[in-house]
């Protein structure tokens, strides 16, 4: 049964925090890495559109919140505007003036200013996975089968209580773990599993059954079952020298799961209404927040890998956008053109607006708001 959903303060109070602390975290990324090549910041903006709260440093950058709290921006000397299109007076001023500004600086210098950003973003993921590894220990459940539901996909495909997974896709199972978060992202896909019985190998095929399972808000989710199980989870500790190595490993996983399932929405495989936007995000924090403090991390751990991914995709406006700009720059031996660039920035931002009103829609609909009757 659903529970009684979170006090609408209590979510609001969460999405801001979630939303603020990886934005604060995204910026920092762009502004120390900039402030170590000499380039001056003029602006750094938590939020969009006007200012409710603004304080100028004595470098005379302008720290400020916007009403908007949907995202932020540095704004370097030498940018025109917050998506740091170029402003070609800079070319004009004073040369101290000139060597403060974002587009004083060498092709490598601005690539890495960019990619600072989500670098800090899965910096900040892989944190929290240390500090939960450090806590909690990590599962090293053998994937070998102690359960077979009758007629699921495992059953159908001839597998036993006691086969060990060895690979599924070609990939290498090393905890039964690893199988079960790879099997969840592809319902209804066909699967080739190399295991070991008796001490001989074989090969079995399934197609992953889709299943919908609804947590205790109401949520429902569309997951991959194959239906198998382990009778015994075994946890390990981590030491404090194994962690950082085993956090990128976690975190990397999830950046790939990440992918798949976008690659399973451009291709079809997963629904776009699948897709959620800010006041998705918003309920999700707020029910994180109600199960406690290690939820809340552990969802922040999680949209912070989501934040990073999705800034490097190669769209205009964004990281990526800009870093796909550099890498043509670094083949052509010389900048886009201010033509084309403009017209690339005006592309990434009706791309950018017409997915915020997709996922918006996906959201209002997930709340039932068009639903008739």
């Amino acid at each position: 049964m659903a529970t009684e959903s979170p006090h609408i303060l209590l979510t609001l109070v969460a999405f801001l925090a979630l939303i603020g602390s990886l934005v604060v975290v995204h910026e920092l990324g762009h502004y120390a890495v900039g402030r170590w090549f000499g380039v001056k910041a003029e602006k750094f903006s938590i939020g969009f559109g006007p200012q409710i709260w603004g304080r100028v440093d004595k470098r005379g950058t302008l720290w400020r919140i916007g009403l908007l709290p949907l995202g932020g921006y540095v704004q370097f000397a030498g940018d025109m505007n917050p998506a740091s299109q170029a402003d070609e007076s800079w070319k004009q001023l004073p040369e101290e003036e000139r060597n403060q500004t974002f587009q004083s600086k060498t092709l490598w210098q601005r690539a890495l200013i960019v990619f600072a950003g989500p670098a800090v973003n899965f910096i900040l993921a892989i944190l929290i996975a240390m500090g939960f590894l450090l806590a909690f220990g990590k599962s090293v459940t053998q994937p070998v089968v102690d359960v077979v539901q009758p007629n699921s996909p495992a059953a159908v495909a001839g597998l036993q209580v006691g086969d060990r997974i060895l690979t599924l896709n070609d990939r290498t199972v090393e905890t039964f773990d690893m199988m079960a978060n790879e099997v969840i992202m592809i319902p209804n896909e066909k699967i080739v599993l190399e295991i070991e019985r008796n001490g001989a190998r074989m090969t079995k095929e399934a197609t992953v059954a889709a299943v919908i399972e609804v947590d205790r808000f109401g949520n429902e989710y569309r997951i991959g079952r194959l239906g198998i199980g382990a009778s015994k989870l075994e946890i390990r500790e981590v030491g404090l020298l194994e962690a950082p190595w085993a956090a990128v490993v976690q975190t990397g996983n999830i950046l790939r799961q990440q992918i798949i399932g976008l690659g399973q929405i451009i291709s079809g495989r997963r629904p776009i209404s699948e897709l959620g936007g800010p006041l998705k995000i918003a309920k999700v924090s707020g029910e994180a927040m109600s199960l406690g403090i290690l939820t809340f991390i552990s969802l922040a751990a999680l949209i912070s890998i989501n934040l990073g991914f999705i800034n490097l995709l190669p769209i205009p406006m964004l990281d990526g956008g800009h870093l796909l700009l550099y890498a043509i720059e670094a083949v052509r031996r010389r900048p886009a053109t201010p033509v084309v660039q403009e017209w690339a920035f005006r592309a990434g931002f009706a791309m950018l607006a017409a997915f915020m009103i997709m996922v918006t829609f996906n959201d209002l609909a997930s709340f039932g708001l068009f639903e008739s009757g």
